[in-house]
């Protein structure tokens, strides 16, 4: 199954010519496995400050966390990347990912 153009993960590979990297989105994140109690939200904050990107990295009851980001397509495409490799403190098993556009409500990116 071919990946939508307009699917962040499309910057990594074959860009279509119409493809606004700068355009700006957001990414709704749920990530399972060991990502509590091993600083988990402490390496998300700093990806994205890195990446200039606004939202929030969030404990959730059920031992997994939630990562909201908003910013540059390319920045988001970024996180996710990150998100999803091996360079993540815990053991990532999976991430469940959502795209829509950005609602700007994040001035800066937070822990909770």
């Amino acid at each position: 199954m071919e990946m939508p153009a307009n699917h962040p993960r499309a910057a990594a590979g074959r860009e279509p010519e119409n493809l606004d990297l700068n355009e700006v989105i957001a990414l709704a994140a749920v990530v399972h496995g060991t990502v509590q109690g091993v600083g988990f939200r402490y390496w998300c904050w700093r990806q994205a400050e890195k990446l200039g990107l606004t939202g929030t990295a969030t404990n959730n009851d059920d031992g997994t966390v939630s990562v909201v980001a908003e910013g540059p397509r390319w920045a988001v495409g970024d996180l996710l990347k990150a998100l999803i490799s091996r360079d993540t403190p815990g053991a990532v098993i999976t991430v469940d990912e959502h795209f829509g556009p950005a609602t700007g409500q994040y001035t800066d990116f937070t822990t909770h």
